[in-house]
């Protein structure tokens, strides 16, 4: 553990702030151009993922473990967001015939 903590230590924090912002506009960018909803999906969990690894990084350099703790139930949100999300696009594509969400206006009473 103690191999790991000095392993993260040696890039500098100003690095993992950048790559995560980095990861963080190609989700967002990902959401806001894409149609097809498993993209869109995607792009979330990169969202989630980069926050995680952000999070992460503060941990390690504040020697508070906090923010690892925070993360686990992040990922447990994560989880619960793909499954229900998940659900969600199989029965919209039953109805549909198609995952692009520009057909979800079809879904209207």
């Amino acid at each position: 553990m103690e191999q790991t903590t000095e392993i993260i230590k040696m890039v500098p924090l100003q690095q993992y702030v950048l790559f995560c912002a980095l990861i963080f506009s190609i989700g967002v960018i990902g959401v806001l151009i894409k149609r097809n909803a498993l993209v869109i999906f995607m792009s979330i969990e990169m969202m989630l993922n980069s926050i995680n690894l952000l999070l992460v990084a503060f941990s390690v350099y504040h020697n508070d473990p906090n923010g690892q703790v925070f993360v686990f139930f992040v990922m447990l949100v994560a989880a619960a967001e793909v499954a229900v999300g998940l659900a969600l696009l199989v029965m919209v594509y039953r109805h549909t015939h198609s995952i692009d969400i520009n057909f979800l206006n079809k879904l209207k009473w």
